[in-house]
């Protein structure tokens, strides 16, 4: 096995150099992309509906995850004792951006399309950072003809807005067209809470699309295993989740906050379990609404950084194992 890069070479700690994810490698030819796991950024937030500011987010969670990269030679967990995230087991790049054009959400969409099907015409997991959570149709999208997928949703509010004054592509909309795609066979959405959530006919209207929705306190008065148990099996998964499904004063960055949300554990130990049960049979995941403005202390980026390398380390492992 690899020993820790500054044994013999660079002490690269995480304020050297440049602030790719994980401080991994860059792959800006996407024809050329050979890794387990290419990561790209859709920095896109003109779906929202009051603050702006996570078009920032891809670059605030690829500094943040610098904090996780100091040479080592993997992520040790003493309570799993099991060494994730090796440099044998594990390649990442960072594959940079899709190009986003001001005020234009169709061509935005279109190319954030075009370079997640890129990822995956090369066998790459795509890891999109948003961005807000209009992203997520267009990802979603992508994977056309390879369903069956169910998601993993998380996240403060539902996202099941149909259309607002002609809007269909807004950061409240992107559940709703996931749920029009044909290789998207349901949805468990978690987290969902409080108002400024959604109207009673787009509660009705994702549960008859094959969605469970549960609250926060839902969540904790199931567990994990309960809510394991309630997540259809036979399929592949995609998790999409939103910062705001977290509670604001441990993610005050992003624009819609949403008191009452999840705890770390919480959230990572239902990642962990369903990737445990799938044998890593998780297709691609994103994250969005990081929204660094809102973020004085980066601890929101920090936490995005530190669930998404700890979702990678899991889902992997599970796949060798399996």
């Amino acid at each position: 096995m690899t020993a820790n890069t500054y044994e013999t070479g660079r002490l690269n700690l995480p304020f050297v150099g440049h602030s790719t994810f994980a401080k991994s490698p860059v792959c800006v030819d996407w024809d050329a992309i050979d890794a387990d796991v290419a990561v790209l950024g859709a920095p896109n937030d003109m779906g929202t509906q009051w603050r702006s500011g996570a078009r920032f987010g891809p670059r605030a969670i690829r500094e943040a995850s610098t904090l996780f990269s100091f040479g080592h030679a993997g992520a040790y967990d003493f309570e799993d004792d099991i060494l994730y995230l090796t440099r044998e087991d594990l390649r990442i790049v960072d594959v940079g951006d899709a190009d986003i054009v001001h005020t234009d959400m169709q061509k935005s969409n279109a190319n954030v399309e075009f370079a997640v099907r890129k990822l995956l015409e090369k066998g790459a997991f795509p890891l999109v950072l948003g961005g807000d959570h209009a992203i997520h149709a267009p990802v979603i999208k992508a994977f056309e003809g390879r369903g069956p997928i169910h998601i993993l949703h998380i996240d403060a509010h539902l996202d099941f807005v149909d259309e607002r004054h002609g809007v269909r592509y807004g950061h409240g909309s992107p559940l709703r067209r996931a749920s029009e795609m044909d290789h998207v066979v349901g949805m468990t959405q978690l987290g969902i809470r409080n108002v400024s959530s959604s109207n009673r006919s787009d509660y009705q209207d994702a549960i008859e699309a094959g969605s469970k929705i549960l609250s926060v306190r839902d969540v904790r008065r199931l567990g994990t295993e309960q809510v394991l148990a309630l997540i259809p099996e036979g399929v592949s998964y995609y998790i999409t989740v939103d910062i705001d499904g977290f509670d604001p004063s441990i993610a005050p960055g992003t624009g819609t906050p949403s008191h009452g949300g999840f705890l770390y554990y919480e959230v990572l130990e239902i990642i962990k379990a369903l990737s445990k049960r799938s044998k890593g049979n998780i297709v691609g995941m994103d994250l969005v609404e990081v929204a660094p403005a809102y973020d004085p202390a980066g601890i929101t980026a920090i936490l995005a950084a530190q669930l998404l390398l700890n979702s990678l380390g899991y889902i992997f492992h599970d796949r060798r194992q399996a």
